[in-house]
């Protein structure tokens, strides 16, 4: 598996599973776990604008 696919996929586990932390967070009242989710989701959010970058150069 090309990296480019890989970071794709990583970071559309990751967003999601930081959503899904942040709804348990709200859920819960846990502040700590809903910064934990929202970390997480932005940490996604930029391993897949990697992986669209190595996707356009081929890599």
């Amino acid at each position: 598996m090309k990296a480019s696919t890989t970071n794709l996929a990583r970071g559309n586990g990751n967003v999601a599973a930081g959503k899904a932390k942040q709804a348990v967070g709200k859920v819960v009242n846990s502040p700590k776990l809903q910064v934990k989710g929202a970390l997480q989701e932005v940490g996604g959010k930029i391993q897949k604008a990697v992986g669209k970058d190595q996707k356009s150069r081929g890599k």
